[in-house]
């Protein structure tokens, strides 16, 4: 298909008639006029020909940059959907395996060797991997046999380190509310702060970050606390006796975080407005003063508990 412009109406009837007669088979036979040749040239610029170049050969070559940024997309992909592994082997080669940091690829796309520092961590940190590696892998039922060994084995570890941290606060001369607040809480909030650390990061909203914070706090008290009290209130009914727990310190403690949970989330909504870019974003200077606040609210919820359970303040 063509398009012809900017032609009198005389040409325009010559080119059509003459391709009309293009198509008959005596048209070589007549002599045309210079109009009709004229014609025929511009009809004939529409047709397909064989240009000098008959042959395209097309070279495609790897782009190592291209590479190693999708090689870099595929594999926080994978380990953001599929967490887990295959075989028991597997998981204890990679328990004794000493790998690199998180950053275990180099601006040229070649695997980083193991520094020092891994080295450091990683014989500070095999016993735990080892430990970890007896987990049933995700393949198996599902997935559900790793969970309910992951819920049993977090058990036992609680109940140790709540011994450890009674222990360490009775040598010292702390009261358990004390070491809970200030040690144990530090101890179990830590890994949940760099897991949402990385979730900021990874992700294009602060939506994952904060819901991580707050589903762990969820899942501490809702089943930490009511599966433990259930099973008790359970056993002391079936022996014939009430089960009660003394509140101590609970209602000031409680007021307390509500308070400052609220001044945190007033901060966060703040946060939302354009001028300052979101509630993990924004420039230096926000963010360094949000960070200060957020760890004022920590030092003073310490500060206020240990008062109140020395008794230099008035509790509930």
């Amino acid at each position: 298909m063509f398009c012809v412009t900017d032609i009198s109406p005389l040409h325009a009837h010559l080119f059509l008639s003459l391709t009309a007669r293009l198509l008959a088979d005596d048209l070589a036979e007549k002599k045309l006029s210079s109009e009709e040749e004229e014609a025929r040239r511009v009809a004939e610029m529409g047709k397909p020909v064989l240009g000098a170049h008959a042959k395209l050969e097309v070279i495609i070559e790897e782009s190592y940059e291209f590479k190693n940024t999708v090689d870099k997309l595929i594999k926080k992909t994978n380990l953001a959907l599929v967490v887990g592994t295959n075989s028991w082997r597997e998981q204890f080669m990679e328990a004794i395996t000493v790998s690199a940091g998180d950053e275990d690829e180099d601006d040229s796309g070649e695997e980083r060797l193991p520094s020092c520092f891994d080295y450091v961590m990683h014989f500070l940190t095999v016993f735990w991997k080892v430990l970890f590696a007896c987990v049933p892998p995700t393949d198996y039922w599902n997935g559900w046999a790793c969970f309910a060994t992951s819920i049993v084995i977090i058990g036992l570890l609680t109940a140790v380190i709540g011994d450890l941290a009674s222990h360490f606060g009775c040598t010292i001369g702390l009261k358990d509310s004390v070491t809970a607040v200030v040690f144990v809480a530090l101890g179990t909030s830590v890994p949940d702060t760099f897991a949402s650390k990385v979730a900021a990061v990874q992700d294009m909203y602060a939506d994952a970050s904060i819901g991580n914070v707050t589903g762990s706090n969820a899942v501490n008290v809702f089943l930490g606390i009511g599966i433990a009290w259930s099973v008790a209130a359970i056993y002391w009914h079936m022996q014939g006796r009430a089960f009660e727990v003394p509140a101590g310190s609970l209602a000031f403690s409680v007021t307390l975080f509500t308070i400052f949970a609220f001044l945190a989330v007033s901060v966060l909504l703040y946060r939302r407005r354009p001028h300052i870019g979101g509630e993990l974003g924004g420039s230096r200077g926000h963010r360094v003063l949000t960070s200060l606040f957020f760890l004022s609210l920590w030092f003073l919820y310490i500060l206020f508990s240990s008062l109140e359970a020395y008794c230099h303040i008035q509790g509930f």
